[in-house]
């Protein structure tokens, strides 16, 4: 049996390939399936499929690719086996991905903001106390963002990054608009405090209502920009770790402990036995009083 080629490989239809390894999509959009990443564990559906495009992009990695990016990460080979175990597997037997020439069709696939304004929806003011952030909070830090994508309008949670773009997010909807960046806040303080996300960033803020004052706030966005923030990140005296307690976050903490033990601190051990410091103020349902209390810890 003929090796498959790298060339046909690629054009493997993603959501079918997903599916024979037993992936299903949690939710679809249009063109856009998402799915509880296969490459680590996560309760948030982060892991998307274009399939118009027939590629994917892991939010919590930063990574994407074709389905040979995707494959050799899966199970850890190098090209030549994975192009092995799909003829093996029976590959030519799926559907294959046949591009479009037609350029409309591209210019819908990016996120074309509109107006942003004061947080006002119902739906999303209900989905961020669902999420147990104080409605100040969320005003003081984020926008309601109306954006386009395939010529569909949408109402969402924004929050702006150092460069321009947006982190979106509603109770269906998770994205962002370019440039993907992070967020540098500057208190003037020799300690800064990172996050892998802006919920995680918000749930630190109503937890701790003064300690944000105390130390400078760092958020990734993505974890693809961790290494990059070294540098930004060094320039303190002290760096507090509050990524997620996953693969990825746990990986990206203990990188940071080996650069220098003395300098970065793992504060995660704050939501120890949840997943991020979000999932932990949910679980917890704080009162300002309790939540003062608690953040004596920090």
């Amino acid at each position: 049996m003929a090796k498959l080629s790298c060339e046909r490989a690629r054009r493997m239809d993603l959501v079918d390939y997903l599916a024979s390894l037993g992936h299903h999509p949690q939710k679809i959009n249009n063109y856009d399936y998402w799915y509880l990443s296969p490459l680590r564990t996560e309760r948030t559906p982060s892991f998307k499929i274009n399939r118009r495009q027939n590629n994917w992009f892991d939010h919590g990695m930063g990574k994407g690719g074709n389905l040979i990016d995707f494959g050799i990460l899966y199970f850890n080979c190098s090209v030549s086996d994975l192009l092995q175990r799909l003829t093996l597997g029976g590959a030519p037997d799926f559907s294959f991905h046949q591009p479009t020439s037609f350029a409309n069709e591209k210019k819908e696939d990016k996120i074309i903001l509109l107006t942003t304004r004061q947080l006002t929806s119902p739906t999303l003011l209900d989905y961020i106390q669902k999420r147990r952030i104080p409605l100040e909070v969320a005003r003081h830090f984020c926008e309601e963002v109306d954006f386009l994508l395939y010529g569909k309008k949408h109402t969402v949670i924004g929050f702006r990054n150092d460069t321009g773009g947006y982190e979106l997010r509603s109770e269906h909807f998770k994205g962002s608009s370019s440039p993907k960046d992070v967020i540098f806040i500057n208190n003037h303080t020799e300690q800064v405090s990172v996050f892998e996300g802006f919920f995680s960033f918000l749930s630190f803020v109503a937890a701790t209502d003064h300690a944000v004052l105390l130390s400078n706030c760092l958020v990734l966005n993505s974890l693809s920009f961790f290494e990059r923030c070294r540098p930004l990140m060094e320039r303190h005296r002290q760096i507090q770790l509050f990524l997620d307690r996953d693969a990825a976050g746990s990986a990206h903490t203990q990188l940071s402990l080996n650069w220098n033990s003395s300098l970065y601190v793992d504060r995660s051990d704050f939501y120890q036995g949840h997943k991020d410091f979000n999932d932990w103020l949910i679980s917890h349902h704080h009162t300002p009083k309790e939540s003062h209390r608690k953040s004596k810890r920090l």
